[in-house]
């Protein structure tokens, strides 16, 4: 491999692309593909505190998330509900009517109501585009 005149041999970019890392005084880049967990609701599973500590993702225990068993009467996430077992889609953003009322009014009682709205807007946007 080439040595990359100016680079940092401590350089990691672990987020973005491209990767750089040093072996025995040689730089090496690799592009790196980054697979996320999506729920149902646009959330990313990897950003959030609970994955795979109580939360395996809503995929994985077909909505019942553990905040839902707290909080929600059916159990089940009500977002997961509707658009995977009632409409039979696989995520909120197949949903001609997204964001709707029960998209909106969920929301975590630990954020803002301005924080709330970004959220929506971003999570609508990274179901849209996939």
């Amino acid at each position: 491999m080439a040595k990359i005149q100016g680079m940092d041999p401590k350089l990691c970019h672990t987020g973005s692309l491209p990767f750089y890392f040093s072996y025995r005084s040689h730089y090496f880049i690799f592009y790196i593909f980054f697979l996320m967990l999506i729920s149902a609701c646009g959330l990313i599973c990897d950003e959030c505190q609970f994955f795979n500590k109580p939360c395996k993702g809503c995929y994985k225990v077909g909505g019942k998330t553990f905040w839902a068993q707290e909080a929600i009467p059916a159990k089940i996430c009500p977002l997961f509900n509707c658009a995977v077992h009632e409409l039979k889609l696989s995520n909120c953003g197949e949903c001609h009517q997204l964001p709707c009322k029960k998209f909106m009014e969920l929301k975590d009682p630990h954020i803002t109501e301005e924080e709330h709205k970004a959220s929506i807007q971003k999570r609508v946007d990274r179901l849209r585009s996939n």
